[in-house]
């Protein structure tokens, strides 16, 4: 655990060294704030207390700037030759991809930290259910570490990053919304297939206040066999 920490704590130094994490930062509160007070159905506009609607703008904004902070984690290392030596010192895959994985869940956490002020003021002009609102970042937190673990696969993949990048949106879009179109355009068991795979219905759920034990199993599942399919791509590399 202490290898896994020290991997996650030096590619968090990376993020904001690099200027990275600063505009995935400012880039993440500019559209969340904009389309959740300014814009469309802000909060104003629905007329109530509730961050519903940062959630659905949190959903989609996520979803595009986690494959840019997950993609140069292993494609870097690669094209570096960085990652061979890394695995001579005393760590192991397992290690490697998970401090790799902590990091970025880490500058996610952040990220989501600095939308506090948004619970705080929507709590004092109205009456929030406080309940939905946790779950609601829970969910945020759940989809991230899917899209994570999948980013880091895509990265473990390919020495070029922009190929990660695009392959991580590729494999993230049948999770976000086509498994649930052809849940739609299915019928019987393989519609409960597609059903059963849709992130966004997983998400719907839990962001509405309902912790289904199904839901949990799916988010963590999904997750654990992204890096574990990492694990796998660097091992086949050795």
């Amino acid at each position: 655990m202490n290898a896994v920490w020290i991997i996650a704590k030096r590619e968090l130094n990376s993020f904001f060294d690099s200027l990275v994490a600063y505009i995935m930062l400012i880039a993440f509160l500019g559209f969340s704030g904009f389309f959740t007070w300014l814009f469309g159905s802000d909060i104003f506009l629905v007329k109530e207390a509730s961050l519903q609607v940062f959630f659905g703008v949190a959903f989609w904004t996520l979803f595009f700037f986690i494959p840019a902070i997950t993609m140069r984690q292993l494609a870097e290392e690669k094209k570096t030759g960085t990652l061979e030596m890394l695995l001579t010192k005393s760590i192991n895959n397992r290690q490697l991809v998970m401090g790799k994985w902590l990091a970025c869940f880490l500058l996610v956490v952040i990220a989501l930290a600095f939308t506090i002020p948004y619970y705080i003021t929507v709590a004092s002009i109205g009456d929030i259910d406080h309940g939905a609102t946790i779950s609601g970042y829970l969910a945020l937190l759940l989809m991230s570490a899917v899209y994570i673990s999948i980013g880091i696969f895509a990265s473990s993949i390919t020495n070029n990053q922009i190929v990660a990048f695009l392959l991580a949106l590729l494999i993230g879009i049948f999770f976000h919304f086509l498994f649930g179109i052809l849940a739609g355009g299915t019928s019987g068991w393989i519609s409960e297939i597609f059903s059963t795979l849709s992130l966004n219905n997983h998400f719907e759920s839990i962001s509405r206040g309902v912790l289904d034990s199904k839901d949990l199993i799916y988010f963590i599942s999904i997750s654990l066999f992204g890096i574990f399919l990492s694990e796998y791509m660097i091992a086949k590399r050795k």
